[in-house]
C-alpha cells in the first residue's frame, strides 16, 4: 500500500491550530505546515521536539571569543609587545580588560555568521535548490497542512480535514 499526500489549506491561524490538534488527536502524522508568518504554539501543537540551535549559537560564540583572545594575545603580547609609559606590556592577564571590547565583537561576529549559515544549511536554502513549498499562496495569506497517510485512511483523513474548517483539501 502506498502513501498519499494530502494538502489542507486554511485561511486563519487559529483555525489551523485547532485543526492541527484535532488531526493529531486522531492519530494522523502531520508531515509539514507552511505558514506566511510564525504562528505561536504551532510547534507544540505539532509535537515537535525542542530545537538545539541555542547550543550551536553558544559554540559559535565560544569559538569567536577564543579566536578574538588568541588574536589579541598574538598581536599585543607575543608578536609586537608595546611599552606604555615605560611599563612592559607582556602579561596577558594584566591586559585582559583592554581586550574585552574586541573579544565581545569577535564573539558576536562569529555567533551571528555561524547562526546565519546554520539556518541556511538546516533549511536547505542554497543556490540551485528547488523550493519545497507546495502552494505559493502560503507566502501571502494562506496556511497549508501537509499529511502523508496510507491509501486506506486517505478518505477518512480528507473528511476529517474538511470538518476542521479547511478551505480546500487536495490529494497528491
Amino acid at each position: 500500500m502506498g502513501k498519499v499526500k494530502i494538502h489542507a489549506l486554511y485561511d486563519d491561524e487559529e483555525i489551523l491550530l485547532k485543526a492541527v490538534k484535532e488531526v493529531r488527536s486522531k492519530g494522523m502524522k502531520i508531515k509539514e505546515v507552511f505558514t506566511p508568518f510564525p504562528v505561536h504554539g504551532l510547534d507544540t501543537a505539532m509535537g515537535l521536539k525542542r530545537t538545539r540551535i541555542a547550543i550551536c549559537a553558544f559554540i559559535y560564540g565560544l569559538t569567536g571569543m577564543s579566536l578574538g583572545l588568541l588574536m589579541m594575545w598574538y598581536m599585543m603580547i607575543h608578536d609586537w609587545p608595546q611599552s606604555f609609559g615605560g611599563k612592559p606590556n607582556s602579561m596577558f592577564h594584566l591586559n585582559l580588560p583592554a581586550f574585552i571590547p574586541v573579544t565581545f565583537e569577535c564573539t558576536v561576529f562569529c555567533a551571528a555568521h555561524g547562526m546565519a549559515l546554520t539556518f541556511f544549511l538546516r533549511s536547505w536554502i542554497l543556490p540551485g535548490v528547488t523550493e519545497k513549498n507546495p502552494d505559493p499562496r502560503t507566502t501571502d495569506d494562506k496556511f497549508l497542512m501537509e499529511l502523508e497517510v496510507n491509501e486506506d485512511v486517505a478518505s477518512n483523513a480528507t473528511s476529517t480535514l474538511n470538518q476542521t474548517g479547511a478551505v480546500e483539501v487536495n490529494r497528491k
